[in-house]
């Protein structure tokens, strides 16, 4: 047998600690879109003594481990603003300075330079005229203003005023061409747009060139405003959560007095907060006293308040109402549900979508072939067959400026994050874009039965006791189920709650089979062992009589999950006994018919997994049906690695999505290709999980599901768009009908076309369903 391996020691683990290089974090102010954040991390990346490289463009943050002795900051610094980036040092050395460079003009390829950024250093967004590209705007203007004014006044001196405005707009594009040059990255759109600039004035159309770079700057700064909105509802998300909370005395501690106010980053777990009415919720938490109907919409997009009491949980930025509540601070506010949604939309564009990755390494070959074909319409017809030089120099900048691939790098990304973002208002938490385009192409979607397609609640409908009372049953479960969180425990617990539970030892949990717990304290009986099990596990445990097996069958006809309780003897040597049997129902969620219908007219295969006995799946699955919902494939009695096992058999079929609330989940969510946590479910789940639904209704899968298609929808038109539209002007080009200011003008225009095609995708909306059928009441025995 092989033993384990040994864990490293505190001393091993300070000393590889002490070994790795410092992490450094810093604002790059420009650093806004998807090709931005790929020319950082391959420039950083090939830095000697760089490790850890993260970035984020929604945050416009780069992390990095960096080695000092091989490369020093300061050179990494002088490197990103040479390529048109302002790096500022968040919570560095405040002995290393960090010094700003000037505004820039951005690529997509581009290098944008609008000022937008979420860092919590990062200060409030810059109006747009006070931009580094809004600034580069107002001089690129106001320079072919004065130029076309002279074309009028002084005719002789139009050309060198047109000549000085494309030069002088041009002079940033190409002094970042050349640092992208030397940086390992020579076919970048700045280079492209000044060989155009450049080109037009040496074949004597400066004219054209001074529109050209005007263009382009106004191009760059449209992108760079719709970065901007796009990470506006995060800005907005992140302003939900109070600054300050109404702390209430320590009354363990002993103190008193009235309650005071605090900031709400300062609360800890555990402490009780007061929450008047019409304020926000500060924390995450759990309602210790009153009752108030709470506003959720501004966390989970629930239009309808919901009434929350004791026992009941709230988000912080929840609106309470007319109510006054006392709240157990459960989460500190770097760990709330705000912080956490905000962390995964900021975070979604580190899972890059597959598409995106394409279009990526597409994109590389594409930009130098671009640059290939112009050079061989410009020279070969010249050369070969006696065209005109003038003529098809002329056609040979304007295809630099039609192969800019601005607006095909920008289809997928500017996509992406509106969908994540959309999602995130409406309770629909997308952990990428991977995740996001993934979910659209699930052709099954398991669903674990408790907490997914129930309720959760579970609650003690049957109690049964063999040679005792039906409260000896009672204490003996709720003692050796007090420590589990698990919903059927929680039923026990409620059904014992006011009895005398004995004290219990050496508590344990087999997954999907029993508890079992060891007497202890004054209680008669003191080292036997109670055991709460499902009737196969007891089965092997010991013999089962007759009667006792009929109450079982007829628990689980009327689709009630059947448990029974068991008691051994000290030592261990006698098989133990049954003591009584307990029957709990768990009743559908009020949505979850209508949401498997909707599954079904997506073209998808439904499939419920669990734990529980086949005769209480089936009762459940029939109980869907007669609310409105398809036949529902039931596979019960599942342990965790049965769950797994089936999960891999229907990705035999097609991509699996996989919804779970529970930690036995865990292993199904990650194995699946997309999993899909309910947001009352544990972290665990929550952690694993590719997406949740925060709202608590299994009816936002389908609407997860819509989402995906109408961004991969999106996806498609654009990059539709954008290579038709080139496909269109390099062939009037070729022709002669193309010339250069309407080269720049395409490009611009597709740009900002695929931008607000993407941006609807911020007022999607889940589509309508119909009214579910009032459900039909299960015949029950009394």
């Amino acid at each position: 047998m092989t033993s384990a391996p040994r864990p490293p020691s505190p001393a091993a683990v300070r000393q590889a600690t002490a070994d790795q290089p410092p992490t450094l974090s810093y604002l790059v102010q420009g650093m806004d879109c998807a090709s931005c954040v790929a020319k950082v991390e391959r420039l950083v990346g090939g830095l000697p003594g760089t490790g850890e490289v993260s970035t984020s463009f929604t945050r416009q943050t780069l992390k990095l481990q960096l080695d000092e002795t091989r490369t020093p900051r300061q050179t990494l610094e002088q490197h990103l603003r040479s390529l048109g980036y302002v790096p500022t040092l968040q919570g560095g050395d405040p002995a290393t300075p960090v010094t700003h460079g000037g505004g820039h003009a951005h690529e997509h390829g581009h290098e944008h330079a609008h000022g937008h950024s979420h860092a919590p250093a990062a200060g409030p967004a810059q109006p747009w005229h006070q931009s580094p590209q809004g600034r580069l705007v107002l001089l690129s203007g106001v320079l072919l203003a004065a130029a076309w004014v002279l074309s009028f006044a002084a005719p002789a001196l139009s050309t060198a005023a047109f000549v000085a405005a494309t030069l002088l707009g041009v002079w940033p594009l190409a002094r970042r061409a050349v640092a992208s040059a030397r940086l390992g990255d020579p076919f970048s759109i700045n280079m492209l747009v000044s060989l155009a600039a450049t080109g037009a004035v040496l074949i004597g159309q400066a004219a054209e060139g001074a529109v050209v770079v005007f263009f382009f700057a106004v191009g760059e700064l449209l992108e760079g405003v719709a970065a901007g909105r796009a990470r506006a509802g995060i800005r907005a998300l992140a302003a939900l959560a109070p600054k300050t909370a109404l702390l209430l005395p320590d009354s363990a501690a002993g103190s008193a007095g009235a309650a005071r106010e605090v900031p709400a980053d300062t609360l800890r777990a555990g402490q009780t907060v007061q929450v008047n009415p019409g304020a926000r919720v500060p924390a995450d938490g759990t309602v210790l006293g009153g009752t108030s109907g709470v506003d959720d919409s501004p966390v989970t997009g629930e239009s309808v308040p919901a009434v929350k009491s004791v026992g009941d949980r709230v988000f912080a930025g929840s609106i309470n109402g007319d109510g006054l509540l006392t709240v157990r601070v459960d989460r500190e506010a770097s760990d709330n549900t705000i912080a956490r949604i905000t962390a995964m939309v900021e975070e979604a564009e580190a899972s890059r979508a597959p598409t995106a990755r394409f279009i990526d390494r597409f994109s590389r070959v594409y930009t130098p072939g671009v640059v290939l074909v112009s050079a061989l319409v410009a020279t070969v017809p010249p050369l070969l067959l006696g065209g005109d030089w003038h003529t098809w120099l002329y056609r040979g900048i304007s295809l630099l400026l039609i192969g800019c691939p601005c607006a095909l790098v920008l289809s997928v990304p500017a996509a992406i994050t509106s969908g994540v973002s959309a999602g995130a208002r409406r309770g629909l938490l997308i952990k990428g874009g991977a995740a996001l385009e993934s979910i659209g192409g699930v052709r099954s979607v398991a669903f674990d039965k408790t907490g997914t397609l129930t309720a959760g609640h579970p609650r003690v409908t049957d109690v049964h006791p063999v040679g005792g009372t039906r409260e000896d049953v009672l204490r003996l479960a709720a003692a050796a189920e007090a420590g589990s969180s698990h919903p059927l425990a929680r039923a026990v617990l409620d059904a014992a709650r006011g009895l005398n539970v004995p004290a219990v030892t050496d508590a344990r949990a087999l997954p999907g089979r029993a508890v079992t717990a060891r007497l202890s304290g004054t209680e008669a009986g003191v080292g036997r062992e109670v055991t709460v099990s499902s009737p196969g596990h007891a089965a092997a445990l010991t013999d089962i009589a007759q009667d006792v097996q009929a109450q079982v069958t007829r628990l689980e006809e009327q689709g009630r999950t059947a448990v029974l309780v068991l008691l051994g003897e000290q030592g261990g040597q006698v098989a133990p006994k049954v003591c009584g049997v307990i029957g709990l129902r768990d009743e559908p969620r009020p949505d979850a018919a209508p949401a498997l219908a909707a599954l079904h007219r997506l073209g998808v295969r439904t499939v419920m997994l669990t734990g529980d006995n086949t005769r209480t799946a089936q009762a459940i699955a029939d109980d869907l049906r007669r609310a409105g919902a398809p036949e529902l494939e039931v596979h019960a009695a599942l342990l965790p690695e049965d769950k797994l096992r089936l999960i891999r058999d229907l990705q035999a079929h097609g991509s699996v999505a996989m919804i779970g609330d529970g930690i036995n989940d865990a292993p199904a969510l990650a194995q699946a290709d997309v999993g899909i946590a309910m947001g009352g479910g544990t972290d665990v789940a929550l952690e694993t999980a590719d997406a949740a639904l925060l709202r608590e209704q299994v009816s936002g899968l389908a609407d997860l599901i819509a989402l995906s298609r109408a961004t991969m929808s999106n996806i498609r038109v654009n990059i539709a768009f954008a290579l038709g539209l080139k496909a269109i002007f390099l062939i009037t080009t070729l022709l002669g009908y193309t010339n250069l200011w309407m080269a720049v003008l395409a490009d611009t225009g597709a740009t900002a076309i695929v931008t607000a095609n993407a941006l609807r995708l911020l007022r999607w909306q889940p589509p309508a369903r119909p009214a579910a059928p009032a459900p039909a009441a299960h015949p029950e025995a009394a």
